[in-house]
């Protein structure tokens, strides 16, 4: 699971960017306030990578995934690509929690099979 939402957050945090360049357009935002904002998130994707697997870690996940969809009122197509995100990250949390049990069920047959003298 950790690679599949890693993949995702990074994938965030270009897209984070680019939404800053956009941002930085309008008239009623300060450069400042744009870079401040899309820093920190960028940043959080970053973090994020590394607390997946502690607890708590995948709820900070969804949060930015609102975060993400929310920031679609200072650039409307974020509304978009926050749910095309949103979509990836419940893909990437269902199905990689189904890999990581997959694995799990492997590495024990494997293990009941191997020789007990080793």
């Amino acid at each position: 699971m950790r690679t599949l939402c890693a993949s995702t957050l990074i994938g965030e945090f270009f897209v984070i960017g680019f939404a800053g360049l956009v941002a930085m357009k309008s008239d009623d935002l300060s450069s400042a306030t744009v870079w401040t904002v899309c820093g920190i998130g960028m940043l959080l994707c970053v973090l994020l990578c590394g607390v997946l697997t502690r607890p708590g870690g995948i709820q900070l996940g969804w949060a930015l995934q609102i975060a993400l969809v929310a920031s679609g009122f200072v650039v409307p197509m974020m509304f978009i690509l926050g749910l095309v995100f949103g979509g990836l990250w419940w893909a990437s949390v269902h199905y990689g929690r189904k890999i990581d049990e997959a694995k799990a069920r492997w590495a024990a047959q494997e293990a009941a099979e191997a020789p007990a003298g080793g």
